[in-house]
């Protein structure tokens, strides 16, 4: 067991230390507490933790957040995508790095850290990704044995705004857009797909099977800072997602003259980039759809994947197909992501159970003449 002692400091305060052994035997000592007490549970509190095997030297504590911070952010960098990356980074380099930077990671408290993240400026978004890269760092301390504990968990965080309200083109709709964009049999391949912009544009020609009218995803090409890096899908899982018949032709055409090897959309060396949001071809050509149709809505090319779940659940497609479809995780998250699709099959099983219920009576009230005429 250890000890309790009092001392005095140069200005004349009287605090307390404690001594004790650490698992190792080695002799140390911790100063500061204000009472005796204090001192007593603290004393407590090391030899409860040493008797469980999760001792903590509070020597290991002293280490910055932004020693841990870069190993942590290069650990990351080896298994995230750079789309998924970036964002951590900034966040690193913006708001933790300048705050906590300097700080020893044994002397933040969780007050601290709420304090912080209610103070941060920006979307609920950003405050969630800020506070998940310091709470990040601080899990790699404990589970390295410097923390007992996480203070950057448990923290309130802002509610996630719910996403604006979707988009879903008509047929007729699809069609004015793709007459005015440069890439139309792009348009009208992500409106009957549901790719994602980088899965469409990574598509290479030897990923078409034409006798099947297939389309075989194993590739994904995603514009950062202004490179486009090439990685597997979002799912890290390759699908196979049909195309109708329309879109035959087109397709074959874009793939004539070229090896299989190279890209089916563009030049089929160098993918075809996201257009900017401002002027570039694709909002030049919904504003040429809006100026024929006041009604068409101000689409983005995300659009058009969930304009896909809407038209594919319009012609009767069941939630699994559309999960393989779009290359969801589970079936449940289509249903999530698109609830406001299936609204009409709620009316539909609402007019069943009152059919079932009016033959049920029917039935019923039959079997109660003949009884009675018996």
């Amino acid at each position: 067991m250890g000890s309790v002692h009092p001392y005095t400091t140069a200005a004349g305060k009287k605090l307390y230390r404690i001594s004790y052994r650490r698992p190792d035997h080695s002799q140390t000592t911790e100063r500061g507490f204000r009472t005796k007490r204090d001192a007593e549970l603290r004393l407590a509190e090391l030899e409860v933790s040493k008797a469980r095997g999760e001792y903590v030297n509070p020597a290991t504590a002293a280490v910055t957040v932004r020693t841990l911070g870069e190993e942590w952010l290069e650990s990351r960098r080896g298994v995230l995508k750079p789309s998924s990356f970036r964002p951590l980074e900034s966040a690193w380099r913006k708001h933790v790095e300048p705050k906590w930077g300097s700080r020893s990671i044994g002397g933040i408290r969780h007050s601290e850290v709420q304090a912080w993240v209610s103070s941060i400026e920006g979307g609920s978004t950003t405050v969630r990704r800020c506070q998940g890269v310091l709470a990040g760092i601080l899990d790699n301390a404990v589970s390295d044995r410097r923390l007992t504990r996480n203070v950057a968990r448990n923290i309130d965080l802002p509610a996630r705004k719910r996403n604006a309200r979707r988009h879903y083109l008509t047929h007729g709709q699809v069609q004015a857009l793709a007459d005015h964009a440069r890439h139309p049999t792009l348009v009208l391949f992500l409106a009957y797909t549901g790719l994602r912009w980088g899965e469409a544009t990574a598509l290479r020609v030897r990923h078409i099977d034409a006798l099947r009218r297939r389309v075989t995803v194993e590739e994904n090409a995603v514009l950062v800072s202004a490179r486009v890096h090439v990685g597997s899908p979002k799912t890290h899982r390759s699908r196979s997602v049909p195309y109708p018949e329309f879109l035959a032709l087109p397709l074959a055409q874009l793939a004539e003259g070229k090896t299989r090897d190279q890209l089916l959309f563009g030049d089929g060396e160098s993918h075809v980039k996201l257009p900017a949001s401002r002027n570039g071809w694709f909002t030049v050509a919904v504003r040429a759809a809006q100026a024929d149709d006041e009604s068409f809505p101000r689409v983005t090319p995300h659009d058009l994947r969930h304009t896909a779940a809407s038209l594919a659940v319009q012609a009767g497609a069941h939630v699994k197909a559309v999960q393989r479809m779009l290359g969801h995780s589970s079936a449940a998250m289509t249903l999530d992501v698109y609830a406001d699709l299936f609204d009409d099959d709620l009316d539909a099983v609402a007019t069943a159970l009152d059919e079932a219920k009016r033959a049920a009576n029917v039935v019923t009230s039959l079997s109660k003449e003949r009884d009675r005429g018996a």
